[in-house]
């Protein structure tokens, strides 16, 4: 154990959780951003009833990122959450909206299009902040003696706007291969057009984000583009226009989920992207994983709990995708 970096094991923990959360709830959080487009009645009811055995599940990897930075890199955390306290309560409270219309929406059939709009907006919001917050850490958030030293409304800048719509359409596309896979009828042929159309929107974004991310700090253009660096961060392109053609042939033979698979593999590739732009900085620029992290007895102590949580969670995950796997109809899984 001694001879272990608990530290760097922490980070890789942290890391897993938040993209665990990204692409379980993204998909969820997508169907919200698209549900309007889809007909009043069944489509509807069959986007709904897709999610509704996993929904809050896939929440719980937002509890155990945002608890495992809290007790494991407390500083990180301390210089975060002030940098982003209002898109922090947005997030919350459009996911809070969200889960309450999702429930409403069934048991108040007769405010069931408002539901259905609360149920949208709060997927959007919940979106969109998430993606503003990303490109906020991105951009760098002002630290002086290890606090936060910046404004209320440092965040908003046009890079964090920009990630946040960028974060909307991936996970609209997410949520529309999803349903690709997962639902019939109509409903399946609308979420098929719509996955066409924002794979190449997403594409657009991603080259979009990509350009622009360099253009923050010559340390992030030095990672992607010096010799013989680029000959590696140069796959991570690569491999993202592979997965889109990948993504847009499976969508045009009928493969039903090799689509999604390949939206996963693009979020998976822009986890990369980020790790190679930040790593080891927790808080980029100011504050590495080591410098943020609690004490190695404290780390041991708190590696004890999550190597009990972690496979519970991973086993329960496991055992409600495979109970209700298949297609979806109005009145539930066949």
């Amino acid at each position: 154990m001694e001879a272990l970096d608990l530290t760097l094991i922490w980070a890789g923990i942290i890391a897993l959780a938040v993209f665990a959360y990204v692409v379980m709830d993204g998909f969820d959080l997508g169907i919200g951003i698209l549900f309007p487009t889809f007909a009043v009645g069944e489509e509807r009811d069959q986007a709904m009833n897709s999610i509704a055995p996993v929904w809050d599940g896939n929440e719980t990897w937002l509890v155990m990122g945002g608890g495992g930075l809290m007790a494991a890199f407390p500083i990180a955390y301390a210089i975060v959450l002030p940098a982003t306290y209002p898109l922090v309560i947005a997030m919350l409270l459009g996911l809070v909206f969200r889960g309450v219309a999702f429930e409403f929406r069934w048991r108040d059939p007769a405010h069931r299009a408002f539901w259905d709009w609360a149920f949208c907006i709060g997927s959007v919001v919940a979106t969109f902040s998430q993606g503003v917050m990303l490109g906020a850490i991105l951009q760098g958030i002002h630290v002086e003696q290890g606090a936060y030293a910046g404004g209320w409304l440092d965040w908003l800048s046009p890079f964090s706007l920009l990630t946040g719509a960028a974060l909307l359409i991936g996970y609209a596309l997410l949520g529309a291969t999803w349903l690709f896979g997962k639902v019939e009828g109509t409903a399946q042929q609308h979420a098929r057009r719509m996955a066409g159309r924002l794979a190449w929107i997403m594409l657009l974004a991603i080259a979009v984000v990509s350009a622009a991310t360099p253009l923050l700090n010559l340390e992030y253009a030095r990672r992607w583009l010096e010799f013989p660096s680029v000959l590696l961060t140069a796959q991570v392109p690569l491999l993202t226009i592979i997965a889109m053609v990948l993504l847009l042939r499976g969508l045009r033979k009928g493969r039903e989920r090799l689509p999604f698979l390949m939206a996963l593999g693009l979020f998976l590739l822009g986890f990369i992207g980020l790790l190679i732009s930040v790593f080891p900085y927790v808080v980029p620029g100011a504050v590495t994983i080591w410098e943020a992290a609690v004490p190695r007895e404290s780390q041991v102590f708190l590696l004890v709990g999550t190597a009990i949580i972690i496979p519970v969670i991973v086993l329960y995950t496991s055992w409600s995708y495979w109970v209700f796997r298949g297609k979806v109809g109005t009145e539930g899984y066949h």
